[in-house]
Formats: C-alpha cells, structure tokens, sequence
C-alpha cells in the first residue's frame, strides 16, 4: 500500500475542504476531560492536530503549554497565523513535522482521529512512539473510532486489535464506549485513558 503519510496529501485535502473528519469544535468527550484537568501548566502535546478546537478550548481556559503538530505544511501556516498571540506569548507551538520524527517530553497527550488517519502498518510504531514522547507517569488520552470503515483513511479498527496494540506501552485506565459523543458519532468512538508504563 502507498503511504499516503505525507505533505502532499494531507494539504491537499485541506486546500480542496476535504475535511469530513473535522466536527467544527472540541469534541464533548475530550471538553469533559478538559473541564476537569485542575494543573494548568502541564505540557500538552496534540499531533495530526488538525485545526486544532481542542487546542484553542484548552488556550482559552488558562492552559499554558500546548504543543500541536502536524504534517500539513498547509494547516501549519493557518494555525500559526490563527495562533499567532498564544505563539508569541509562549503558550502554544505549532510545527511542522511528521510525528514518528517528534522528540519531546510531555505529560499528557490528546488523540482525537489522528490514529485513524495513519495506515494500519504504523500502529505499533504509533503506540511505542506516544509511550516515548510521555513522561514516566505521562498520559494518553482520547477518542478513537470503533467503526468499520471501507478504505482508508480513516481507518478502521476494533478496540480488541487497539488493546493489544498499547499493551507493551501502556496500562488502560479507561477504555470503554463513548457515552457522550456527538451525534453523528454515537455508539462509533471509544474513551481512552492510557497511564504509560
């Protein structure tokens, strides 16, 4: 299969609005995780970031260190200008850089439909690569669809295949069917919460 992980591709989609994935805002399940974070200077890493709602929900309730990445040369440039106060006051980084090549420490991590946008081959390298960008006691959180798809991306997966494949790397703490996803998505995304081992 062609890996489609790349520049070209993703900016593409953003240039043409082919966006199907992006809901417009944070998703209830990652707002009600936020809401009730208390440590507001914890470091927060985002990759496949996208446009980011989570991000800027997290900015606008006092969190002070977000890092986004993603490999759209495109959306980096529109998130930097979007951004552009939080970059300069030190809040928030946004770079332009695939995320097997990220290096950085961090306490918490957010995935929110990055993982179905990777082929099915780079999971494990996706799991080994979350459990080294966290802190010993560094935690992976999120919501990951648990949907057949035809195709890709995004790309399907059942929670049995994602449970095994963060079992070398992680203890879950939650994993279990999203009881307040959006519409559109009910009874399709699993919670997780992953402590990293």
């Amino acid at each position: 299969m062609e890996n489609i992980l790349n520049d070209d591709y993703w900016s593409q989609r953003y240039n043409d609005g082919q966006t199907g994935w992006d809901i417009g805002y944070v998703s209830t399940p990652l707002k009600a995780y936020f809401d009730q974070l208390t440590d507001k200077s914890v470091a927060i890493l985002i990759p496949g970031c996208g446009n980011s709602y989570e991000a800027e929900y997290l900015l606008n309730n006092g969190f002070t260190n977000i890092t986004l990445i993603d490999i759209s040369a495109v959306l980096v440039e529109r998130l930097q200008e979007k951004l552009q106060f939080c970059i300069e006051n030190g809040t928030c980084q946004v770079i332009h850089q695939d995320f097997f090549t990220h290096q950085g420490q961090y306490d918490l991590i957010i995935e929110q439909t990055f993982l179905s946008a990777l082929e099915p081959s780079l999971r494990p390298a996706y799991a080994r690569q979350m459990h080294d960008l966290l802190k010993p006691r560094g935690k992976l959180v999120g919501v990951i669809f648990d949907f057949p798809f035809d195709g890709g991306p995004p790309f399907s997966g059942t929670k049995e295949e994602y449970l095994a494949m963060f079992e070398p790397y992680f203890q879950p703490v939650i994993f279990e069917r999203c009881t307040n996803s959006i519409p559109q998505r009910a009874g399709n995304e699993l919670f997780l919460r992953l402590d990293r081992k």
